[in-house]
């Protein structure tokens, strides 16, 4: 590699990462601030605090928002060069622009693959410390608001239940039904169900249960029992929540269970599995708006270039929380939802790159 690769590497990177501790550590800061009397009201441990939730912040932060903070990175050290004439004397030389992008994409390349890695098999662990922290010292308690609960549990097994109460683990109104082909061999109805910690069980309470053999049936009921179902008290939880803390085989082993299950937030699931591929991609696209823009010496200099990074970058999180929306409701395809930013900003980073300076 050339002495201007390294140099353009170095300052990327260095710039990137400036960026990342300057912008987490004012986020850490201010949501200390925001949180500090929830951790003297509920007796926050010290550690707990720094070792469990700030520790693990930290990186989830950083991931979340990195094609953000390389898109900062990029106009600012690229617009200082510009500004110094250093673009000038690069392209005087010889050198295209097309060969000046090389560095800057192989460093996008490396911060596309640590957001990759980070995404999908490094931060959802993490994720699990910050979530119970945060559901035991700062959030309010999660209730469901489900009514008329229906799920497929496992092929041929179905649930229902009239509503499902968090904070008790208990449901309402719970019938299970199993069935052969299209035929019903057994169905079980209670007034409730709930979940036993001690027993790692269920216990059903004023149970029928009417199972049904060819010609034959037969009945059993009492006032309680300890039984075990192919689902747990997490099915009703704050899914988001759930998502967050699993890998990429996880989640799309789970994704692939709540879909046979017919749970009603299977968009979501799959919106996040697809902002796990398509956010460090994301990382390119913004690298050629960036330089393209930066790259030309202009009487407002940085701040110029600045204030329009800025403002395409936001434009850029406002479209995918728009389309996100759309394919929340329903009425958008989750993966064309995902990826339709990226789309609509790979045509504005290619014109952008073709009226840069050559």
């Amino acid at each position: 590699m050339r002495k201007l690769d390294l140099y353009i590497i170095r300052k990327f990177l260095g710039t990137f990462f400036f960026a990342i501790v300057l912008i987490i550590s004012i986020s850490v800061i201010f949501d200390f601030s925001e949180h500090i009397d929830e951790y003297i009201d509920k007796e926050a441990p010290l550690r707990a605090i720094i070792f469990d939730y700030y520790l693990n912040f930290i990186p989830y932060f950083a991931n979340l928002f990195s094609a953000l903070f390389t898109f900062i990175a990029v106009i600012y050290f690229t617009s200082k060069m510009a500004y110094d004439t250093e673009i000038i004397a690069i392209l005087s030389s010889g050198v295209s622009f097309r060969r000046l992008m090389y560095p800057y994409f192989i460093s996008a390349l490396i911060i596309g693959i640590f957001s990759f890695l980070l995404s999908n098999y490094i931060i959802p662990p993490a994720n699990q410390k910050r979530l119970n922290f945060t559901a035991t010292y700062i959030s309010k308690q999660f209730r469901n608001n489900e009514r008329n609960i229906h799920r497929q549990i496992e092929p041929g097994v179905f649930i229902y239940m009239i509503n499902y109460e968090t904070a008790s683990n208990t449901g309402y109104k719970f019938a299970l039904e199993k069935f052969e082909g299209k035929e019903l061999v057994s169905k079980l109805t209670s007034r409730s169900i709930r979940w036993n910690k001690e027993k790692n069980k269920w216990t059903i309470n004023d149970y029928f249960i009417r199972r049904i053999d060819g010609d034959k049936e037969s009945f059993e009921n009492g006032r309680t029992k300890d039984t075990t179902f192919n689902f747990g008290p997490e099915e009703f939880g704050s899914k988001k929540n759930i998502v967050e803390a699993m890998n990429l085989p996880q989640l799309n082993a789970y994704i692939e269970q709540q879909s046979m299950r017919g749970d009603s937030n299977i968009e979501a699931y799959k919106i996040e599995k697809y902002k796990r591929m398509a956010n460090p991609f994301s990382t390119f696209i913004l690298t050629l708006i960036g330089v393209s823009l930066a790259s030309r010496k202009i009487r407002g200099g940085m701040g110029l270039h600045l204030g329009i990074g800025l403002l395409l970058s936001f434009s850029f999180i406002l479209f995918m929380q728009i389309s996100i929306v759309f394919a929340t409701n329903g009425s958008m395809n989750p993966i064309l939802a995902v990826w339709l930013p990226n789309i609509v900003f790979s045509f504005i980073a290619v014109y952008l790159y073709r009226i840069a300076p050559k």
